[in-house]
Order: C-alpha cells, then sequence, then structure tokens
C-alpha cells in the first residue's frame, strides 16, 4: 500500500474520519413536506458504500420558510426526525461519519425547483401545487428585480431564525448526526447578513463588517453551545462574492477567527452566489476551472489558523492528494464529481496505491472483485486505469 494523505484518518474532536474525502450537501428538490424519501436514502447511501469519510445530507432547512423549494428537505419538526435518522444510521454502518447541513434561504427562498425553471415561482409552478410563501432577508431587497421581496427581519423574526437553528441543532443530535454545518454562503440568509451587496442595514447588524458578522455569529455560538462538545461543527462561507464591491476574501479570514473563537472546527470554502439561481453559485469574475476555490481554503487554513475543506471541481484522485500534500485543506469535498462517479473514493484508493486488495470496498462487493482483479492478472490483463481528464463543470 502507497502512504497518501487523501486516506489517512483525520481527528475531528473526538471523531475520527477514516479518509480525507467528504461528500458535499447537494439538494435534490425530491423531498415532500421537508420529509426525506427513499430517494434520499438510496442517493446517499451509494456515497457511504462508495467509501467517503463523511457524507453530508442537503441543506436542510430550520424553518419552513427558510426552504428554497418547495422540494427542499426540513428540520423544523420532529416529524422529519425518523426519516432522517434511517439515513444517518446506514451512512455510519458504511464506516462513514453521518452529517447535515443546517441551512436558512432567507431571500433566496419561495424559488421554483431548478427542473421548473430555477428561479421565481410562476403561474405554472401554483398550478402543480407549488405556491408561495412569504420570505425573509436583511432588508426589503430581493435577490434580483422581478423575484419575490423578503420583509426586512426586524428583532422578533431573528430571535424566531436563531432558535429554529437550535431546535435543528437538537433534532440532528436526535437523528444521530455526528457532523453539523451551518449553511452561511450562496446568497442564503446568513452570508446575505455578511456581504454588504445585500445588507444595508443600518442597525446594529449593518454597516461595518462587525456588524455584519454579528448574526451569523449569533447563530453559530448558539449552535455550539447546543451542539455536543465531541461533536464538530462546520461553516460553509462564500470566500469571496465574485462581484464587485462584495465579501472578499480578507473578510472571510476576518470571519473566520472569530469562528474559531465560537467553536467552529472546519471552514468549508465556497464562493459566490450573492445574487442569481437559488442553486449552487454561479461564478462572474472566478474562472471555473479544477480547483478553483482551492487558493481560497489555503488562505483561511493559513491566516486564520483554522481547518478547511476544500471544494468545487476537484475532479481527479491526484489533484486531490497534492492539494492535501500542498497543505491547501485538510479535506476534500467532492459533489457532482461524487454524481457522476458514487464510488470515486474507492477508485481513488485503487489508483492512488492505498487499497490495492479491495479491502476498503463493502464486502459484498470486494469478495468479487478481488477474485476478478486475480483472474485478470492470470490472463496479463491490465485494469483499466481510473482517471478522469479535466472537464467543464
Amino acid at each position: 500500500m502507497t502512504p497518501t494523505l487523501l486516506f489517512e484518518p483525520l481527528a475531528l474532536r473526538q471523531l475520527r474520519a477514516k479518509n480525507r474525502i467528504v461528500v458535499s450537501p447537494m439538494c435534490q428538490y425530491s423531498a415532500s413536506e421537508g420529509m426525506v424519501s427513499d430517494w434520499h436514502f438510496v442517493h446517499l447511501g451509494k456515497f457511504a458504500q462508495g467509501g467517503a469519510g463523511i457524507v453530508f445530507v442537503e441543506a436542510s432547512a430550520v424553518e419552513a420558510r427558510g426552504r428554497i423549494t418547495h422540494g427542499d428537505v426540513g428540520i423544523w419538526s420532529d416529524a422529519q426526525v425518523p426519516g432522517l435518522a434511517r439515513i444517518a444510521a446506514f451512512v455510519r454502518s458504511q464506516g462513514a461519519i453521518p452529517a447535515i447541513q443546517l441551512a436558512h434561504a432567507g431571500r433566496k427562498a419561495s424559488m421554483a425547483r431548478p427542473w421548473y425553471g430555477n428561479g421565481p415561482l410562476t403561474a405554472e409552478d401554483s398550478a402543480r401545487g407549488d405556491q408561495g410563501w412569504d420570505i425573509v432577508g436583511p432588508t426589503a431587497a430581493p435577490v434580483l428585480e422581478g423575484w419575490k421581496q423578503p420583509a426586512p427581519a426586524g428583532d422578533g423574526d431573528l430571535a424566531t431564525i436563531l432558535d429554529a437553528f437550535v431546535a435543528a441543532a437538537r433534532r440532528a443530535i436526535t437523528a444521530g448526526f455526528d457532523i453539523a454545518e451551518i449553511h452561511g454562503a450562496h446568497g442564503y440568509l446568513l452570508h446575505s447578513f455578511l456581504s454588504p451587496i445585500s445588507n444595508h442595514r443600518t442597525d446594529r447588524y449593518g454597516g461595518s463588517l462587525e456588524n455584519r458578522m454579528r448574526f451569523p455569529l449569533e447563530v453559530v455560538r448558539a449552535v455550539r453551545a447546543a451542539w455536543p462538545a465531541e461533536k464538530p461543527l462546520f461553516m460553509r462561507c462564500s470566500s469571496v462574492d465574485d462581484a464587485e464591491g462584495g465579501w472578499s476574501i480578507d473578510d472571510t479570514v476576518a470571519f473566520a477567527r472569530e469562528l474559531a473563537k465560537a467553536g467552529v472546527d472546519v471552514v468549508d470554502c465556497s464562493s459566490g452566489g450573492i445574487a442569481g439561481s437559488a442553486t449552487a453559485a454561479t461564478t462572474t469574475l472566478l474562472r471555473r476551472v479544477p480547483g478553483f476555490q482551492l487558493p481560497f481554503a489555503e488562505r483561511v487554513r493559513r491566516d486564520a489558523g483554522l481547518k478547511t475543506m476544500a471544494v468545487g471541481l476537484i475532479l481527479t484522485p491526484r489533484q486531490a492528494e497534492e492539494a492535501l500534500q500542498a497543505g491547501r485543506a485538510d479535506l476534500i469535498a467532492v459533489g457532482r464529481e461524487a454524481l457522476f462517479n458514487p464510488n470515486w473514493p474507492l477508485h481513488a484508493a485503487l489508483e492512488l496505491g492505498a487499497d490495492p486488495e479491495f479491502a476498503g470496498w463493502p464486502q459484498q462487493y470486494g469478495w468479487w472483485l478481488t477474485r476478478r482483479e486475480a483472474s485478470l492478472q492470470r490472463e496479463g490483463i491490465a485494469r483499466r486505469a481510473i482517471d478522469y481528464p479535466a472537464k467543464a463543470d
């Protein structure tokens, strides 16, 4: 076996991830009233079988008005816990750490599912039964012209939302999750407080960087207090807004230093999304090339002294290994590449020489594959090299 950092275990508080590969939260827009279904169970179960060290359930709304779409997973009700608990238990049974992302869409809530337009709800959506609902944001400014107008969050709204994050964290504990991540990126509620593009408040939650960070940090501290001390807490950030006059990497470093004081263990370094679609962030100034967000994870890791998770067009095992060897991140998150190949971690272990005997595969699969490998070797047939060419996302 060849030593690799990608397959070296990582200690996170009292947990131990078996490798550095994380499957990112990826919305499926397929829940009903916030309830997960067999789709989610199979979708996430594949990644646990596929060898990832940590598997995240998608952004899970902490209150009903915080959904992006009608199809979002929720964790605002005790009725949603049993389905999530089933997923967490299966993920753990495969040797992966079950994780969940706690989210509030803010002014990006009440949107159409991507395959129905990926924008404001229309009459066609209403005809399907997807009615709009009232939403909230830092101010009354919508995401873009023509999008739903949010109500400015007053003190009562902020208190309600903070309590909802705490209650969601407690439900996540009941469901058996070992890692929680707070979603503070992609233009959703907490990011919209951080960014000067979306936050024009004149009270203690707007204006200076300190004030714009205030509410997100209040949420982080409250969740950390409710979350068990032995379990890690992650924070997803848009490292830059990718827009003139927006949130910058210097702001992210300053924020990360405060996150460290508040008890956050890992910063998940994404980017963009302050305006635009309700799905993954789009970019305008950044070029979406393989590993385009690695510099953000590297900078936060170096200057804020926190562990970081790199995400964004990390396509090949060698690319991931080189990023870890260079000290650019502590964890590597794969999202759409995991959709393309749910066994990406297992294939990476073969390619990097970390598991030539298929020991990391589920027993039900490895038993067959070791015999096939022996047969191929006897006939002098080389197994196809597993690699993926760089490609546009």
